[in-house]
């Protein structure tokens, strides 16, 4: 069974779809299993499922029934994610 693209869907929440002639090439970068990601940010592969399936954490996309990161995503994903808790952080004095 085949299922036509919607436009603006990846076919996943909160992630953008993104037509071929618009997507930079990624000669440098590597491809990453769930698994490999779960290993990178210390998360249970099962998290990094929850986070796809509510449209968070780092972008994914499917590739055949299989699901993958580019490294760089996930890399700036995770430098986000410690800028978001610097900035939240910053306007607290140490205890």
């Amino acid at each position: 069974m085949i299922h036509a693209s919607t436009p603006g869907h990846s076919g996943t929440a909160g992630q953008p779809h993104h037509d071929a002639a618009s997507v930079m090439p990624r000669n440098d970068d590597a491809l990453l299993t769930i698994g490999e990601v779960a290993a990178m940010v210390r998360a249970p592969v099962a998290t990094l499922r929850y986070w796809r399936h509510i449209g968070t954490g780092p972008h994914s996309f499917r590739v055949g029934r299989g699901v993958r990161y580019w490294r760089t995503d996930v890399t700036s994903w995770l430098n986000s994610q410690e800028q978001s808790e610097l900035q939240l952080h910053a306007g607290h004095s140490p205890r």
